[in-house]
């Protein structure tokens, strides 16, 4: 359990990358305060000049449970659009991030977890991870930006069965549908992940910053 005054969400700078880590153990749930750090911290690391690239990365054995949707399993839809609405601008905000980011995925990101993988522009998966959208079994349905995220990226109908189904995918199925894009072993998964961001360290920030414009229009056009 998260300690009272313990950081939910840090940000460390090394060699021009930021590694935004999600720490609220025992499964990083983005609760109201781990989701407006996450915003924090997202925005410096989208100002700060000496973070060229990012990786999201939640510790040796997970990444995200997400939130925790079974309290909305009781609320009305006017009580529930806040709570959307912020979660949806947070991970907004990491998708429009004007440098590339990676997602570094071990043991399970699901639910909000998911969805926040799919803000990053590559996904870095351990062989024994576990990825997906199971909102649906639960009663409710993903609510922040995922479902338009995952069709963009694998397909309108592969999208509609992962959604409807809930179903949550090996980590050998997902890069099989475009889901992620590499599949490592457990213990690789961060140095996969830090070799990715570190193409981008020496780039020009304006060249950075226009390639994030072309990537976000792509996305916004269909593309991934």
């Amino acid at each position: 359990m998260l300690l009272s005054g313990s950081p939910a969400v840090t940000l460390a700078v090394h060699q021009g990358i930021g590694t935004i880590r999600l720490d609220a153990p025992p499964l990083n749930v983005l609760d109201d305060r781990g989701r407006d750090e996450l915003r924090r911290v997202v925005e410096q690391a989208a100002e700060r000049p000496d973070v060229k690239a990012v990786i999201l990365y939640g510790g040796r054995n997970k990444f995200s449970a997400g939130v925790e949707v079974r309290q909305f399993a009781t609320l009305t839809y006017s009580e529930m659009l806040p709570y959307a609405l912020r979660i949806q601008e947070t991970f907004t905000a990491v998708a429009e991030m004007p440098k590339p980011v990676v997602a570094a995925i071990t043991g399970f990101a699901v639910g909000g977890g998911c969805e926040l993988a799919l803000t990053a522009d590559h996904r870095v998966c351990a062989a024994n991870a576990r990825i997906g959208l199971p909102e649906t079994t639960l009663g409710v349905i993903p609510g922040a930006g995922g479902t338009q995220r995952l069709s963009r990226l694998i397909g309108v109908s592969p999208a509609k069965e992962m959604i409807y189904t809930g179903a949550v995918l090996s980590a050998s199925r997902a890069k099989e549908i475009g889901l992620v894009d590499v599949v490592v072993p457990a213990g690789e998964v961060l140095a996969t992940a830090t070799t990715w961001a570190a193409r981008f360290t020496g780039h020009d920030r304006h060249a950075r910053g226009d390639a994030s414009r072309i990537r976000l229009r792509a996305r916004e056009e269909g593309g991934n």
